[in-house]
């Protein structure tokens, strides 16, 4: 059957291409949105019809992971903003330093500690307004409560007094990094125990020193900006000097992000706190909010992890068209709502597509080529859409190879470690809302 309908395709791109050059030929007044039509004499005796529907229902809605692990983000995040949507969004990041080496020579003296962090040009939001930075020295063992990770909704203690404070204008792409003092008596008090030997190995610094937590100030309204992971873009640097005979020299001593694997010690914390009511209800991972209950639309948040759900209840009626068929083509096309974007608020040209069960536990990726891709061919009509190639799992779904109950719901890729947003049109939005364009071919109909 599989290779049957493998076939099948390809004939039907015979097919296709034999109707265009037809409707090519003809005059200009045929109407060529007619849902159903015949092949030319050419393909009579075959006996294939092709009927374009666009008329199947789709059903729509925004559900809400309890969490997602964010101990496995690529970037620290930082910042806050607040959104007139999805409430007041928040980006704070919790992390694990070491020193390179346990050794400072015995006649070195303290000179000034600062912490660096390197952009890695990830933005959201209004970079234009100055955003601000708390460092906290975090009290807490940074070890994961249950399990191996930690999540975005996971907490950490850090003492209330800053080791550093910093305001600055995010300079995401055109910027390399910032560089931020630390006050000199947590300078001096680490410089001391690793000089006086007090400290000698990782252990015994991960018993002094468990780590930091990089916090927006409560009143920032502007943007969260990515900062790098890399040894070589963010670190603590220790300056200190050493007498020589002719002269002082200045060295210096980098602290930096622990790299272990297993368990991750770093996570960013990720909330977006008094969103509208109707993403209030969406306090359990198991929870649908259907589309119809907010407007008519579907939400997304990376990073907090709402998604878009989209269901095909009807896929089986196609058995009710006579004679034998098969999906020939399926195209998923969702429209991004008017006004819920801008130069600030981005669409990205992707979108990944997963598939989760029933209860909305994540099962696979829809396949590794099949994204929803932004089509912005007629932008200029403010016609723009996310089309997603979904025929062989509709299919699967129509031979229940699938279960039917299963959903595809929409996220970025990297939606643990992006806090980007979308509102995107579900069903019942009249001529923009999203619809499913399926190609069905009949074949042996009696």
């Amino acid at each position: 059957m599989k290779v049957f309908l493998n076939k099948l395709r390809a004939l039907y791109i015979i097919i296709v291409g034999g109707f265009i050059a037809f409707a090519a030929h003809s005059c200009s007044d045929d109407i060529y949105n007619d849902s159903e039509f015949v092949a030319g004499e050419t393909f009579t005796d075959s006996n294939i019809r092709l009927i374009l529907i666009d008329t199947l229902t789709v059903s729509t809605s925004t559900m809400k992971f309890d969490s997602i692990v964010t101990s496995e983000s690529t970037r620290i995040l930082l910042g806050k903003y607040t959104d007139n949507v999805f409430g007041t969004v928040t980006a704070s990041s919790y992390m694990q330093f070491l020193p390179e080496t346990y050794t400072i020579d015995s006649e070195a003296v303290f000179d000034s500690i600062v912490m660096v962090l390197g952009y890695d040009n990830y933005y959201y939001n209004d970079t234009l307004q100055k955003n601000t930075i708390h460092i906290k020295k975090i009290n807490e063992n940074l070890k994961p409560e249950s399990d191996d990770y930690f999540y975005n909704t996971s907490n950490i203690g850090y003492d209330e007094d800053d080791l550093g404070f910093f305001e600055y204008n995010p300079r995401p792409l055109a910027g390399d990094s910032i560089t931020i003092k630390l006050v000199d008596d947590f300078g001096t008090d680490v410089f001391s125990k690793l000089q006086e030997k007090d400290i000698i190995n990782i252990d015994e610094y991960r018993d002094y020193f468990k780590g930091i937590a990089l916090l927006p100030d409560d009143v920032d309204d502007g943007s969260v900006i990515g900062f790098s992971k890399s040894s070589e873009k963010t670190y603590m640097r220790l300056y200190y000097s050493t007498d020589t005979e002719l002269e002082s020299e200045s060295e210096y001593l980098d602290v930096q992000i622990n790299a272990a694997t297993f368990p991750i010690p770093f996570f960013n914390r990720i909330t977006a706190d008094d969103p509208i009511t109707p993403l209030q209800t969406l306090t359990d991972s198991k929870v649908n909010l259907e589309s119809s209950d907010a407007n008519n639309q579907s939400y997304i948040q990376s990073g907090v992890g709402i998604a878009m759900r989209v269901q095909f209840p009807s896929i089986t009626s196609l058995y009710d068209i006579p004679g034998s068929g098969t999906i020939l083509d399926g195209v998923l096309k969702i429209k991004p709502t008017p006004q819920s974007y801008d130069d600030h608020l981005k669409l990205r040209d992707t979108l990944a597509v997963y598939v989760v069960d029933q209860n909305n536990d994540l099962i696979e990726t829809l396949t590794s080529t099949s994204y929803a891709i932004l089509n912005r061919d007629n932008q200029e009509f403010n016609d723009i859409y996310y089309e997603i190639p979904i025929a062989y799992y509709l299919e699967e779904l129509q031979l229940k190879d699938r279960d039917i109950d299963d959903a595809l719901i929409l996220l970025p890729a990297d939606y643990n470690s992006t806090i980007d947003r979308f509102i995107l049109n579900g069903n019942g939005n009249g001529e923009n809302e999203t619809i499913l364009e399926l190609t069905y071919g009949i074949y042996d109909e009696d």
